[in-house]
């Protein structure tokens, strides 16, 4: 199973695994795959070096990437402030009160309790250039820290000279040709081709149409093949289109060591396939998700338009805090944030995440073995 861009980046399998979960990611390396570390809810430099201190002093001597949030486009750019707080500010002036007002009646129509006076606020995370660097600056000091891709578009040419000056491998994310090729043209080292069946931000082109599109498009560059990984059946597919890898994010979120509360794992395990939707009530851009109460109410007629990536989803971050918070509730669970592709219907009980990558591994050998048996006997 070992391609050779797992030899490159000294790991034994063609298994990545993007979470937000430190745990998670550790835990995945430490079976033989590459977790890869989503850090786009860190800003602060003491809590990212305390993330990250974590994670090399429990992975041993395996390797994890991170996932930073740099996207091309967004509102704000160019503007010139390099201060975070500073930053925030202006769009926070950016939001008009109609979205405000939309927001805080859909939570009050579900019941979705409010945050204590004391709860910390959050509020832009890594959405932007200037909210992401922090990240990616501590990151690369980590010798553990091998790999960086970037999940909306092609980083600028100097964050790409940066990062591959230290000695480690970047890549990004993309759901259509177009933005593979200009990956590739970019310089960068890999591309992560993601259908639209994954969790989070997805284009509209389904895995199995996109993945051989886009490997024959930039070939010999590694492929690594998201949206619709959740056994080795559907690996095997991938690697037989010629991908390098596979990236998946949303078979984790179920799994024994992932940070999710008992309620919001259940949210999951209840869902089918068709449960999921591509919304833009989020963050702006169009993301996948289970849909519920909130993302039905941003496309009723008395809704706002989403507002643009980052402004949006600096609008909805007290939601995302306050339905997080309150899980167990069934207001909170109506109006909840749960960015999952559509292999949610696979998803079915927890598993340990050396548990799962045995599984794929095993499943995709079963698979194998199973397509040589057609062969004709020589």
């Amino acid at each position: 199973m070992q391609t050779e861009f797992c030899r490159r980046l000294g790991i034994e399998y063609p298994i990545f695994a993007f979470s937000h979960c430190r745990d998670v990611v550790a835990a995945v390396s430490k079976a033989g795959g590459l977790g890869v570390f989503g850090m786009n809810a860190f800003t602060d430099p003491d809590a990212i070096r305390a993330e990250l201190d974590w994670l090399d002093a429990h992975i041993g001597d395996k390797r994890y990437g991170i996932d930073v949030v740099i996207p091309q486009k967004h509102e704000g750019k160019g503007s010139g402030i390099t201060d975070i707080a500073a930053l925030e500010a202006m769009l926070e002036k950016m939001i008009p009160a109609e979205h405000k007002a939309f927001r805080d009646r859909v939570l009050a129509e579900n019941g979705v309790p409010e945050l204590p006076a004391d709860a910390e606020r959050l509020g832009l995370l890594g959405w932007t250039e200037t909210s992401a660097a922090p990240a990616l600056e501590e990151a690369l000091k980590r010798d553990k820290c091998v790999l960086v891709a970037n999940a909306l578009g092609t980083p600028p040419p100097e964050v790409v000279k940066r990062i591959q000056a230290s000695g480690r491998l970047v890549g990004a994310l993309c759901g259509k040709i177009r933005q593979a090729v200009q990956h590739k043209e970019a310089g960068l080292d890999f591309v992560v081709a993601q259908g639209s069946e994954g969790g989070g931000h997805t284009g509209e082109v389904g895995s199995i149409v996109l993945w051989p599109q886009i490997i024959d498009a930039v070939a010999p560059l590694p492929v690594l093949c998201a949206g619709g990984i959740a056994n080795g059946r559907q690996m095997l597919a991938a690697l037989g289109m010629g991908a390098a890898g596979v990236w998946s994010g949303s078979l984790w979120l179920t799994a024994v060591e992932a940070a999710a509360q008992p309620a919001e794992k259940s949210l999951y395990f209840a869902a089918s396939s068709e449960d999921t939707v591509r919304s833009r009530a989020w963050t702006g851009k169009g993301a996948r998700v289970l849909k519920n109460a909130w993302t039905e109410a941003w496309e009723r007629p008395d809704a706002p338009a989403p507002l643009g990536m980052p402004l949006q989803g600096l609008l909805t971050m007290e939601a995302m805090q306050r339905t997080g918070r309150y899980i167990d509730q069934p207001g909170a669970q109506r109006c909840a944030f749960s960015p999952v592709g559509q292999v949610v219907g696979m998803l079915a009980r927890e598993e340990s995440c050396r548990d799962i990558v045995a599984r794929l591994v095993n499943e995709y050998l079963e698979a194998l073995e199973s397509l040589e048996r057609l062969l004709p006997e020589r």
